[in-house]
């Protein structure tokens, strides 16, 4: 179901493929004779890992991490796994794929709780970085595209848990 919500195209599904595949060249690059860990922060990106995957030439194992995010009595954000990693990540080389990185919360958190297993390595990868509202300082490794400051949907990213099968990435009107 396509609704009227659905705004303006913002990445083409070939812009969308032609990235990935520069972006997995630069981690072929990096981190070439290496294993990697992949962990694909759920649900968003999902389309991305598997698309990013793909693109890869290096031994790999892919995890999946969930988050939570909800509210204390005085409004404090709390962040908390829902679904941890299954692998054990120690002395590793560990790439983090997102869908999005906004305000960095979110992600600074998991880093900090991936950092206390002391991987070999740890960089990240965003489908989508939007700067306009970030609180944190996140360095990000790997970027597709910086994005406008809109509400998207498309190619993994969601409202309400639809939408996410679109092969594009548009603007959504959730008024």
């Amino acid at each position: 179901m396509i609704s009227n919500a659905i705004g303006k195209t913002i990445y083409t599904e070939d812009q969308i493929r032609q990235r990935v595949a520069e972006i997995g060249e630069l981690i072929n690059r990096d981190y070439q004779g290496e294993e990697l860990v992949i962990v694909c922060i759920l649900k968003g990106s999902l389309y991305f890992v598997a698309d990013l995957t793909r693109c890869l030439n290096m031994p790999m194992i892919i995890d999946f991490l969930s988050t939570g995010v909800s509210h204390d009595e005085n409004g404090k954000t709390i962040v908390r796994f829902t679904k941890d990693l299954d692998v054990n990540i120690t002395g590793r080389h560990v790439l983090v794929v997102e869908d999005i990185i906004g305000t960095g919360f979110t992600l600074g958190y998991i880093c900090q709780r991936l950092e206390e297993s002391k991987p070999a390595s740890l960089k990240i990868c965003t489908l989508l970085d939007n700067p306009t509202n970030r609180l944190l300082t996140i360095n990000i490794d790997y970027r597709c595209f910086v994005m406008p400051d809109l509400f998207v949907v498309g190619y993994g990213l969601d409202y309400k848990q639809h939408y996410r099968n679109l092969p594009y990435i548009a603007e959504f009107s959730h008024k």
